[in-house]
Order: structure tokens, then C-alpha cells, then sequence
């Protein structure tokens, strides 16, 4: 499933108005995965704190949606831009590619919360369509 010129339109202009707050939210989508999804800490070990106010998952939450904002910005090639990331999701960090997917679920949802009158059904759609795609090119590694 290819982004079309559309989708890329969305997701550019929706990051746009979402990126002065992308760190929070990424703080926040990802003290949401932890949360909802436990199996996902053997991933953050070297974290001291895994509690909804830990400055470690704040940051890092943050480090995380910014690295989507960057793939925003590589939009026409997610696998080459994000080659440097996925290689070090495959071979260092050796995370689970499914885990993306949890990930995304989680920013998406914190992406409604915090803008509800501008997550549309076609945002969401777009989005969602994007975020498959950052998946895959980060799971091109992997191979």
C-alpha cells in the first residue's frame, strides 16, 4: 500500500500543526504502550523507572515521535531515509518489528486525544497508511 500524493499532503500538514507538542505526546504514547502492553519493557531494561512519570519514558517517548517527524520529512523514501534507524532496531537493539506496530497504535491514539477536531477519518487514515509504511522500511534490516 503506496502513499499516495493525497495521503502525503495529510500527513505532512497534520504533522505540521501536531509537531510543537510531538514531544509530549510522544512521552505520552509511549507511557500508553508500557502500559497496555507489559510485554513491551523487556525492551527497556536499562530504564530505572517504567512508571507514567518517568523522565526516562518521557524522553525517550519524545526521542521516538521526533524520529517520525524526521521520517515526515523523508516521506518519498521512508526505506532510505530511515535505513540508519532500521539497522539499528535489527542489529543492535534487535527489537521485535512487530513492536512498530504497537508503537503506532499508541500514537495514533494520543494523536486524537491531544486533536480531536483534527485527527479526521481521512488524517487517521493517512496516518495510519504512513505509519505502515515507516514500519516496513525500519523492518527492511530485518531481511
Amino acid at each position: 500500500m503506496s502513499l499516495s500524493a493525497k495521503d502525503k499532503s495529510l500527513v505532512t500538514a497534520f504533522w505540521n500543526k501536531m509537531a510543537p507538542k510531538a514531544s509530549e505526546m510522544g512521552g505520552d504514547s509511549l507511557t500508553r504502550m508500557l502500559a497496555a502492553y507489559p510485554q513491551t519493557k523487556v525492551y527497556f531494561t536499562r530504564f530505572t523507572d517504567l512508571g507514567p512519570n518517568s523522565p526516562q519514558v518521557k524522553k525517550h517517548g519524545a526521542r521516538m515521535m521526533n524520529a517520525v517527524g524526521d521520517a515526515v520529512s523523508k516521506i518519498d523514501d521512508l526505506v532510505g531515509g530511515l535505513a540508519e534507524l532500521g539497522e539499528l532496531h535489527a542489529l543492535k537493539l534487535r527489537l521485535d518489528p512487530a513492536n512498530h506496530k504497537t508503537l503506532f497504535h499508541n500514537m495514533m491514539l494520543v494523536m486524537a486525544v491531544y486533536f480531536p477536531n483534527d485527527f479526521t477519518p481521512e488524517v487517521h487514515v493517512s496516518m495510519d497508511k504512513f505509519l505502515q509504511q515507516v514500519a516496513l522500511a525500519l523492518s527492511e534490516k530485518y531481511r
